[in-house]
């Protein structure tokens, strides 16, 4: 695969994106159809109320239909590249339900936890499956440590890896543009990770998810235009969870996605602190919106998480490539 059909991959999926997304957003906003904000955020969010989401829509079918033109054209097209796609259409599926329920009832909340959870669980089972019969072996890389075999228990990593993630990342989504800047860090680290194992297949799909994503960026930034929504943010931290399992470099996206991680470790402590002491550690959780009540701006925060997330993949991809 040249340099040429790689930067193909990411125009195709750009120009889709941005294209596609004005009609998307004035769909939106004709039948004055929007995201609700939850009463429990900031206040100074409440603004937000009303602006369209699942951006996410246009983002993965940009994503499907680039990613599938250039692997067919470039006879990438195998097993691997069809799990990845598939990871990402599920889980948006998934997020699109969910939306779609907070949009008729005109309420924050859409599906019940346990129905997310179990469609997760079954996309991580398929991938798995397809997995086993591509060959891969049921192994984890860490480091300092090797090769850790698991056999069959392998299922279990991936489902808890494939779940976390995609929640993750969701609980990220919360300031204008942040998943949006976070994930095009993230995909970036795991294309170079692919580019040199010469899996082409995986950075197809990386490079697509880049084009897509700098597409979104131009109506995600503050102020939003739209939002990705559940069905966006699911997606890309299933396909994340998917991609850094297929690269066999699992351990590497706790730095590489050291952002979505502490946002979740944020959640928990928050929960668990409440729980145990009836204190609570941050003034509010996810912890992009404990800086934001310390008086930090939307574009503040965006920068350093951006940063944080930067200096993450870096470190990580000098361990590996090192």
């Amino acid at each position: 695969m040249n340099s040429m059909e790689q930067i193909g991959t990411m125009i195709v999926s750009f120009l889709i994106t941005v294209v596609a997304m004005p009609s998307f957003i004035n769909y939106f906003r004709n039948r004055n159809e929007g995201q609700m904000i939850r009463e429990e955020g900031p206040k100074w969010h409440e603004k937000k109320s009303g602006t369209p989401t699942m951006g996410g829509l246009i983002f993965i079918v940009a994503i499907t239909v680039s990613s599938l033109l250039f692997e067919i054209t470039s006879h990438q097209i195998n097993a691997t590249g069809l799990i990845l796609i598939f990871i990402l259409i599920m889980y948006g599926l998934l997020g699109f339900w969910d939306d779609s329920i907070k949009l008729m009832k005109k309420q924050n909340e859409g599906l019940k936890a346990w129905q997310k959870f179990l469609g997760q669980v079954v996309g991580a089972v398929i991938f798995y499956l397809v997995y086993l019969h591509e060959g891969f072996p049921q192994v984890l890389n860490l480091p300092w440590i090797g090769n850790w075999h698991l056999g069959i228990w392998f299922v279990l990593f991936v489902v808890f890896w494939l779940v976390g993630f995609s929640n993750a990342v969701n609980l990220s989504d919360g300031l204008d543009g942040l998943v949006s800047g976070l994930a095009i860090i993230a995909f970036g680290a795991y294309a170079i990770i692919a580019g040199v194992q010469k899996q082409f297949d995986v950075l197809i799909f990386c490079l697509a998810i880049i084009g897509a994503l700098l597409g979104f960026f131009i109506f995600n930034h503050k102020p939003a235009k739209i939002f990705m929504g559940d069905m966006g943010s699911l997606a890309l931290g299933g396909a994340l969870a998917a991609v850094s399992i297929l690269v066999h470099h699992e351990a590497a996206l706790l730095l590489i996605g050291i952002v979505f991680v502490c946002e979740t470790a944020s959640v928990i402590l928050q929960v668990l602190s409440f729980k145990l002491t009836g204190h609570r550690i941050f003034k509010m959780s996810p912890i992009h919106h404990h800086f934001e009540m310390l008086g930090w701006s939307e574009w503040k925060v965006d920068i350093v998480f951006w940063c944080v997330g930067l200096i993450g993949a870096v470190i990580g991809l000098i361990g590996i490539l090192n």
